[in-house]
């Protein structure tokens, strides 16, 4: 390969990437920084636990619906018309940032061993799965509000439980009050699921 070739190719490789990261977004350009949900519930300090036969916690990705499924935030402007806010952008899709966060709240909050659906094949115990149906901006109540529709099922399905968690936040729509307000709203429900989980 001559020195010319050598240094090309990795400047297109960077700049193909480039490209692909900003079509993933849904823009043209990658956004100066990108938002997670960070976890409000008390830090364990030691994390080392066992957990006997169906007595572990899986908690599965939640379904959602197609206008949460991006790495936007949908702004509901009355039942049928939806926009997004501008400048704020996830770094992941909601779906896997809540069950990140419900997952370590879960840890945090309860002594159970949790588990993610990739290692259920151990023993995955109580099993937590759900819809995220909202997850966005409400302009009409001006908040934003976190939907999770819960089920439990507990080891061999012997009985399922379902349960509605739902939190809002006031925001005004930008994302300088969208995104803390988002991210309490889903604490809440992710704190709320775990003292459920914990009672069972």
């Amino acid at each position: 390969m001559s020195r010319t070739l050598r240094v090309v190719a990795p400047i297109a490789l960077a700049l193909s990437l480039t490209g692909c990261m900003g079509g993933l977004l849904g823009g043209g350009e990658t956004p100066p920084w990108l938002l997670t949900l960070t976890p409000q519930a008390p830090a364990t300090e030691n994390v080392v636990r066992t957990a006997g036969p169906g007595e572990a916690v899986t908690i599965a990705v939640p379904v959602i619906p197609k206008e949460i499924r991006t790495t936007r935030v949908p702004v509901h402007s009355g039942p049928i018309a939806i926009a997004y806010v501008e400048d704020l952008t996830w770094v992941d899709t909601p779906d896997r940032l809540f069950q990140d966060l419900l997952s370590e709240t879960v840890t945090r909050m309860t002594n159970r061993v949790v588990l993610d659906p990739n290692q259920a094949s151990l023993d995955p115990g109580l099993t937590i799965t759900g819809n995220l149906t909202r997850f966005g901006y409400d302009e009409q109540e001006g908040a934003v509000i976190v939907r999770y529709d819960a089920a439990m099922a507990r080891a061999g399905g012997s009985a399922v439980t379902t349960r509605r968690f739902e939190a809002r936040e006031p925001a005004d729509g930008t994302a300088a009050t969208v995104a803390p307000a988002i991210n309490a709203a889903a604490n809440r429900v992710a704190m709320e699921a775990a003292q459920w989980v914990a009672g069972s």
